[in-house]
């Protein structure tokens, strides 16, 4: 319960600067295809929020499913069209695939997105592993160009924040992945 209340608080703290990227950011200057993946950082940080807190979602299972894949479905078309936003359709995807591979129903989950109460696996265990394995060197990779401040990381174009999100959400999405598919 005490690594649940955890993971809680951290995915929490992200929701502060993404929603301070969406209000300061000029997205003029840096495009919608920015601002649209800092939406949906801020999107993906709410369901993890949602996910590991002990104490469920207000939103059902099913209203997370609609989302996700509306997400998944928006960065897929953005992907294919622009070749940008990849690892943006991959976290909604991988989330997407949580919500719905968790057992629905009976005392371990019931209609809510509470994976800390979940006592059974994840359906298809190997995506998650192979989903887990992408974000932990996702993750790796970032949290290098945050620790190098690599040119790529600029501050003022929120490349650092969102570079310490993705370092952070990569390594707690390869943790879920793992730890609900073991």
């Amino acid at each position: 319960m005490a690594v649940d209340w955890a993971l809680t608080a951290v995915f929490a703290a992200l929701v502060l600067p993404c929603v301070l990227r969406l209000v300061r950011l000029d997205y003029v200057r840096l495009g919608h295809r920015v601002r649209h993946g800092d939406l949906a950082e801020l999107l993906l940080v709410v369901a993890m929020v949602a996910m590991v807190s002990p104490v469920g979602g207000p939103i059902p299972a099913a209203g997370w499913q609609a989302v996700l894949a509306l997400t998944t479905g928006w960065f897929a078309v953005a992907w294919w069209r622009t070749r940008t936003c990849a690892h943006h359709a991959l976290s909604a995807a991988a989330m997407l695939y949580m919500v719905t591979a968790m057992p629905h129903g009976g005392r371990d989950h019931g209609p809510w997105l509470t994976m800390s109460a979940m006592e059974a696996r994840l359906a298809l265990p190997l995506i998650a592993v192979v989903a887990a394995g992408y974000f932990v060197l996702d993750a790796a990779w970032s949290g290098v160009l945050v620790v190098r401040g690599s040119a790529a990381v600029r501050a003022d174009s929120g490349q650092a924040s969102r570079a310490v999100c993705r370092t952070v959400m990569g390594a707690g999405m390869g943790y879920m992945l793992l730890a609900s598919a073991l």
